[in-house]
């Protein structure tokens, strides 16, 4: 199932996206089913309630209105947003860093998240923003001290298109932490959709890409995670309590600003656009704050 949030900032409802017989993409509403999709619902069975409404035929249409819909990100609130840094090798290596024997964990501000074609805003002062094309994991159920990799997979409820917008020079040179560099208002747009894990099969079977202006600067894949997705939530179990609703950002390829020759760092009035297979499209324009 694809599952995702509909209309303006604050406001928006819960939905499913269903493709008819000619390829035509029809939305149902699920406000008879949940409020929201968030952590609450995941933690409820909120995604097997779904499924049962979705085999009784009884979720009605969502007709679309004349100016066309704004997304939010398809998960409401995410308690925690956990990334994993320098997942990819070729990234590592880019970036001039070792190749890290344990997975590098930051946390970045949940307020960060924003909707899949919001705009995103570049910090005042800020000469070094960048782009990080990421498989995001949504946490379905509770996971603490989990004991195997089948465990970990089963808390997944599904995932998700992450952009992990980073601002280089705050993250690298003003702090010895790099929150100040991850966690700038709108840096973590988040959709479409929620793909539910059992659609998307194998999460270690997806390719990555990102352009920005339509220039190719991202084409990686997830079987090159240093760690996979059933290690890092394995791994997270040990430290952190991973609840319903958190987001875990896996890592980037390589192809960012920060190690291209000509570190090309984003600036206002560009595009960028993030693609995953099996998990849709994300587009932003870049704003000044």
């Amino acid at each position: 199932m694809k599952l995702l949030r509909i209309g303006a900032p604050g406001a928006e409802r819960p939905a499913l996206l269903e493709a008819v017989a000619d390829g035509r993409p029809r939305y149902l509403d699920l406000t008879d089913v949940t409020p929201d999709i968030d952590g609450p619902f995941l933690a409820s069975g909120g995604l097997d309630r779904v499924r049962t409404a979705l085999a009784e035929g009884v979720l009605p249409e969502l007709v679309p209105p004349a100016v066309g819909w704004r997304f939010g990100a398809p998960v409401a609130r995410p308690g925690k947003v956990v990334c994993i840094g320098l997942n990819y090798r070729d990234h590592a290596e880019e970036t001039g860093a070792a190749i890290p024997p344990r997975p590098v964990v930051f946390m970045k501000d949940p307020g960060t998240v924003v909707g899949p074609y919001d705009e995103v805003l570049i910090p005042r002062g800020s000469v070094k923003t960048d782009w990080e094309v990421e498989l995001a994991v949504v946490i379905g159920r509770r996971a603490r001290y989990l004991g195997s990799r089948e465990e970990a997979l089963a808390c997944v409820a599904g995932y998700a298109i992450s952009n992990d917008v980073s601002e280089r020079e705050f993250q690298l040179e003003f702090s010895g932490q790099w929150d100040l560099g991850k966690s700038c208002e709108t840096f973590n747009p988040l959709g479409p959709w929620l793909v539910t894990a059992d659609e998307v099969g194998d999460p270690q079977e997806l390719g990555l890409r990102l352009s920005v202006d339509g220039v190719p600067r991202q084409d990686g894949h997830t079987k090159n995670m240093i760690f996979d997705v059933a290690e890092i939530v394995r791994y997270l179990s040990q430290y952190l309590v991973l609840e319903p609703g958190d987001v875990i950002n896996t890592g980037t390829p390589a192809g960012v600003a920060l190690g291209l020759p000509d570190h090309p760092y984003l600036r206002p009035g560009q595009r960028v656009e993030l693609e995953i297979d099996r998990l849709g499209t994300q587009r932003q324009l870049l704003t000044q704050a």
